[in-house]
């Protein structure tokens, strides 16, 4: 793919925002040149641009991916809703991921985007650890040198802006280790991200500059990320 990111046009957020409004298979049928021409073919070049930032900065290993069939670094728009109570076809946001490590993206340390029909938000981290991984995180994270390693990467991702800690987390100390652990509530961790406290504002998609303006954001988070490659590959 050879095209290079100005900017989304403004039909990209008025689209989001319009499907929002018209969750439907017919509205979507009807539209869907406006979501592959406004949507889906600058977010292709966002994700290489991005990307290629990203290896450049952070680790030559971060992949990206500009296939759209759901198997790539941009989610697929269509909706699973085979087990769910909302049986909305279509995602109302832009979801996209850039990974680091084998198998599959969602179970790797990764930096995340997406853009919604008000604004955008991004992320650096893992949404969540499978057994294998909780494990070896909470090896980590009891592990004098790299538990420490860890702390202070949290403290350079909440001094560098306005970023918060996420994850879900179990209620208590995992069983083996101290409820007292100097640690305790990293141990607690189901998953572990930075995120932006806030979204940022929507209208900045359409600027050529958005590039710069996520690279700055993910690299800021990047300690966080670049901790769980480490214990993770």
């Amino acid at each position: 793919m050879d095209m290079v990111f100005e900017g989304f046009p403004p039909e990209a957020g008025q689209f989001l925002r319009n499907l929002r409004d018209n969750n439907n298979k017919e509205w979507f049928q009807a539209n869907k040149q406006t979501y592959i021409d406004a949507v889906r073919t600058p977010a292709q070049a966002f994700v290489m641009a991005v990307g290629e930032r990203l290896q450049d900065i952070v680790s030559p290993d971060v992949i990206y991916d500009t296939r759209t069939n759901g198997s790539g670094s941009l989610m697929r728009i269509n909706r699973d809703v085979r087990f769910s109570n909302d049986k909305s076809p279509y995602k109302e946001n832009i979801p996209m991921i850039w990974w680091e490590g084998v198998g599959k993206k969602m179970q790797n340390p990764a930096f995340g985007l997406q853009i919604t029909p008000t604004g955008v938000g991004m992320m650096a981290g893992m949404f969540g650890f499978d057994k294998d991984q909780l494990a070896r995180y909470r090896d980590a994270v009891d592990d004098k040198k790299k538990g420490q390693v860890l702390e202070d990467a949290i403290a350079k991702v909440q001094s560098a802006g306005d970023y918060v800690l996420f994850g879900d987390t179990y209620a208590k100390v995992p069983h083996g280790f101290d409820a007292d652990h100097p640690r305790a509530e990293l141990l607690k961790y189901k998953g572990l991200y930075a995120h932006l406290k806030e979204d940022l504002p929507q209208d900045i998609i359409t600027s050529a500059d958005f590039v710069d303006i996520t690279v700055e954001h993910l690299v800021n988070m990047a300690p966080i990320q670049q901790w769980l490659v480490g214990v993770m590959n």
